[in-house]
């Protein structure tokens, strides 16, 4: 993934049984938001079509880590930190 592209994974979310999260990518002007286990982007403001098929590749590669990621995500922890 190229270095100037910053990621960020949310917390697990769960609809009707199944588990999810959202990975989101930004070099500060562009930006796209993929879901996990999918491994497919769902919006994309800028990337190209390349570079869309590069992410969730990446997505795809990188998918055990960033599920444990998204597993450490504690939403209500993270706002009553100062």
């Amino acid at each position: 993934m190229n270095e100037d592209i910053k990621m960020s994974v949310s917390q697990v979310f769960v609809k009707n049984g199944e588990k999810y999260a959202f990975v989101s990518f930004t070099d500060g002007t562009r930006n796209a938001e993929g879901r996990i286990p999918d491994c497919r982007i769902t919006f994309n403001r800028g990337f190209e079509e390349e570079e869309i098929s590069r992410l969730e590749d990446y997505m795809k590669k990188e998918l055990p880590n960033l599920k444990k990621m998204a597993s450490g995500v504690n939403l209500f922890s993270a706002l009553t930190k100062e």
